[in-house]
């Protein structure tokens, strides 16, 4: 009996950890994947000027919130800015939001950095709390009709980077080619009438 109740006991805990060992837990399956991303409108830490996420629909946006304290954000830069070369011309916008950091701070690492791509102060992590971010760098993959894609909890790789900017060109190009055969079935009927 006492063995019958011992097997079942490690049966279950083998599931248990088979379940959960399974998983990336860098993958987070964040309750915004596949909705409307929340809309900002956030000052560049320069001041020079605001972004507001909505002015970017059609383009995929790797939003990035980080600080200058952080030795995972660090390591993570080079991806980014190999990313931000390979994919800007491509309709690809890379956002850099602060979380936690004082301006001047952030402003120093960034110009010692060579960031190419506008950063953002993000006063009271009002953005931050509004995308479930816990930690930095935490990093969300925005599609281009404005969803939420994925989150990537820790450092991104480059390979990581491309595979999801990749895959989220892709389904632009693929919305824009079922569009426009839309547009073009209806086309000739308009010519023959």
């Amino acid at each position: 009996m006492v063995l019958a109740g011992l097997a079942i006991s490690i049966a279950t805990l083998t599931a248990l950890f088979a379940s959960g060992l399974g998983r990336n837990p860098e993958e987070v399956r964040s309750p915004l994947v596949g909705l409307a991303a929340p809309d900002f409108d956030l000052q560049t830490l320069d001041g020079s000027r605001w972004v507001r996420l909505s002015s970017l629909r059609g383009q995929v946006v790797v939003l990035s919130f980080w600080a200058s304290w952080c030795a995972e954000c660090a390591t993570e830069h080079p991806a980014l800015a190999a990313a931000w070369r390979r994919f800007r011309d491509q309709g690809v916008v890379v956002l850099g939001v602060t979380f936690e950091d004082p301006r001047a701070d952030a402003m120093r690492w960034a110009r010692a950095e060579s960031v190419g791509w506008p950063v953002l102060s993000d006063p009271g992590s009002r953005t931050a709390l509004a995308y479930g971010v816990s930690g930095v760098p935490e990093t969300l993959f925005i599609a281009s009709d404005g969803t939420v894609a994925a989150k990537r909890v820790g450092p991104v790789s480059l390979a990581l980077l491309t595979e999801r900017i990749g895959r989220l060109l892709r389904a632009a190009a693929g919305r824009t080619s079922r569009m426009a055969r839309g547009r073009g079935r209806a086309e000739p009927a308009d010519e023959a009438s």
